[in-house]
């Protein structure tokens, strides 16, 4: 078998057989065997409901209720307690190859059936004697007769009209489990398990990046040096490693690089895909290679991206993935592979680091979290997109709470990831309460149909003489202090939800004013194609005073001006109107982000929105509203605060110790 690629010889298996291989590895693996048997193999196969191997069965009168017990006593004589598969057995490939040779030679198939199986296990001395050693039922089959009427036998079986794992079958249009089982073929590789960058950046599919000029600066250098040139990205999850990358492919995109660097094409390993259906030891490592050998033969420069490198090139990935790190070092080495990949500190220092081969073929590069400053640039580039997705309006202020806010009360997650989900869970707010019943009214509705069926309990219970009357006042008086709830909060939604209409139409207004402005600047351009008698009258026009443009500027001028009083108007009747629970927002601001952090943290919005400043320089006589007596202690909490707020102090070290 060393001479025959497996993979080349598997691949000739049809898909029943394939799949049924890949669902033995499984439960070779859950039984705790070594390696895959031919008894793995077959008692999957029996398990279907019709194949070549049950109509052989049936045609030769074998009781299948026998054999499955002579099958389960196989699979209880295996040895047992492996941690992992570690091959397929040399029995089960035999069987393979011989069923290639007496399938492709007697009956000229493009693929393996279980039917040929059967016969080149029957055909061969030492797999027959494998056979009967898991049951004796199987000498039953007279192999001459398979032979001779293998075709009336397996007529109409599912296997008639399967093709072979790769694809050599053209018979049947049909796709097959086992498809990707098979070698691909030229090019096939780089096209299903990756992703081209370049050319979403060039389609325009990307956000915009800012703010990470330096590290992208930093991954061109390292791809223009000659050795080491493979950059990893380190830092911890949500700092925005991916969004780098991206940032780097729209330079390519743009051609702004240098020259070595034009007509790259970026591309991300998908290493979901590069791992599904990969269960035989060698299949993960096969795929690899053929990446590794499309991206040295491409006409094109390649560049792979991977993300979560150490899944694949460390320790930390699934079984097979140390002999795909011997896969890549000399191929990066070499230079044949270039990449670019990205983990996180601890992973890197976990399963990289201590490989001194690895760390010589990368130079790390470090992606920290983002200031405040520059993480409301990052959002300000982001936020028309949420406009256009969520169709809401977001103002500068949203962004600014978003940073500051996810920054302050969000600890354990990183900017700008936790900045993005804060901004875009407040525009998905807005969006949704400009159509839907708010939250509150919702609850208050949910709760009063809680209290009518507690209501109807309670009047069931006095009907047969198990009357509670002090329940049954108490109970009325939550439902009518709920029902009172529930319209008054009906009659504000309505109130807050005209308000907003009517904003959102002046806006519209607004906008309309000035596409309008536009407009007319723009008009006079086409008047080249006039008739004759036209031109005198135009300079009549000309010669005219242009008082009328300009009175009409002013009376756009004047409308805009009263608009934009009706609108202020419109918003502080609506805040006033409001309070702090608004119920619906006219637009994304800081009171709608801060009402999101209250969800996810419970800290009252209030208490968010305030002045921080104040509120520190304040903290002294608010404290004394609570705490009488101990005016010396509250003076020096209120110090260590304030110095601590001030950056005053070493940050490593607690505010202060009392």
């Amino acid at each position: 078998m060393t001479e025959i690629s497996r993979g080349a010889l598997f691949g000739k298996l049809n898909s029943l057989l394939y799949q049924a291989i890949e669902s033995a590895t499984v439960f070779c693996k859950m039984r705790g065997n070594p390696y895959v048997e031919l008894v793995h193999w077959l008692q999957q196969v029996l398990q279907l409901q019709d194949s070549d191997l049950r109509r052989i069965v049936d045609h030769f009168d074998i009781e299948i209720g026998h054999l499955a017990a002579d099958f389960t006593k196989a699979l209880d004589r295996l040895p047992r307690g492996a941690s992992s598969v570690s091959d397929l057995s040399s029995h089960l490939e035999e069987a393979v190859e011989r069923a290639w040779v007496y399938g492709s030679l007697m009956y000229q198939s493009p693929q393996i059936r279980s039917g040929y199986l059967v016969i080149g296990i029957l055909k061969s001395r030492a797999l027959r004697s494998e056979l009967l050693g898991i049951s004796k039922q199987f000498e039953a089959i007279k192999i001459d007769t398979l032979v001779d009427d293998f075709d009336k036998i397996t007529d109409g079986s599912p296997e008639d009209h399967l093709v072979a794992s790769d694809g050599s079958d053209l018979t049947s249009g049909a796709g097959a489990p086992g498809e990707g089982g098979g070698p691909l073929g030229k090019g096939e590789a780089l096209a299903k398990f990756t992703v081209d960058l370049t050319e979403q950046a060039k389609n325009g599919e990307l956000d915009p990046i800012v703010g990470r000029d330096e590290e992208i600066r930093q991954i061109v250098d390292i791809l223009m040096r000659r050795r080491q040139n493979n950059p990893i990205l380190i830092g911890e999850a949500g700092v925005g490693k991916t969004a780098v990358v991206e940032g780097f492919a729209m330079r390519l995109a743009s051609g702004d690089v240098p020259p070595q660097l034009k007509n790259v094409a970026l591309k991300v390993l998908d290493l979901g895909l590069l791992s599904a259906g990969a269960s035989m030891k060698g299949e993960f490592e096969q795929r690899l290679r053929q990446i590794i050998d499309e991206v040295h033969a491409s006409e094109t420069p390649i560049i792979l991206f991977i993300d979560e490198a150490h899944t694949l090139i460390g320790a930390g990935g699934q079984e097979g993935t140390g002999d795909a790190a011997n896969l890549l070092k000399p191929a990066l080495a070499r230079g044949t592979l270039r990449t670019v990949a990205a983990t996180t500190f601890a992973e890197y220092k976990k399963y990289i680091e201590k490989d001194p081969a690895l760390t010589r073929r990368f130079q790390t590069v470090q992606v920290g979290e983002p200031s405040e400053e520059k993480c409301i640039r990052m959002l300000r580039c982001i936020s028309p997109v949420m406009e256009r997705h969520h169709e809401v309006q977001v103002f500068d202020e949203a962004v600014a709470s978003a940073t500051t806010l996810a920054h302050r009360y969000i600890p354990a997650r990183q900017l700008p990831d936790k900045a993005v989900s804060l901004l875009d869970t407040a525009c998905a707010r807005v969006a949704v309460a400009l159509h839907a019943t708010p939250a509150p009214l919702e609850d208050s509705k949910n709760r009063i149909t809680a209290l009518e069926l507690e209501e109807e309990i309670l009047e069931r219970e006095g009907a047969v003489g198990h009357a509670d009357e002090a329940r049954a006042e108490k109970l009325a008086e939550e439902l009518a202090e709920e029902r009172q709830r529930c319209a008054d909060l009906t009659e504000r939604w309505e109130q807050e939800k005209a308000l907003v209409d009517e904003i959102l139409g002046l806006r519209t207004r607004l906008v309309g004013l000035n596409d309008g402005d536009a407009l007319v600047d723009e008009e006079p351009v086409a008047e080249e194609a006039e008739e004759p008698g036209a031109s005198e009258t135009r300079e009549a026009v000309e010669a005219e005073p242009e008082a009328e443009p300009e009175a009409a500027e002013d009376n756009q001028e004047e409308d805009a001006a009263a608009l934009k009083d009706s609108l202020d108007d419109l918003q502080n009747r609506l805040k006033e109107l409001q309070g702090e629970q608004p119920l619906v927002f006219h637009s994304v601001d800081s009171a709608a982000v801060a009402s999101v952090v209250e969800d996810w943290t419970g800290i009252p919005v209030g208490s968010m929105v305030k002045d921080e400043i104040e509120s520190i320089l304040n903290m002294t006589d608010q404290l004394r509203q609570r705490v009488v007596g101990q005016d010396h202690g509250l003076e020096m909490i209120v110090s260590r605060v304030q110095t601590a707020r001030a950056q005053l102090d070493n940050p490593s070290k607690p505010i202060g110790v009392f």
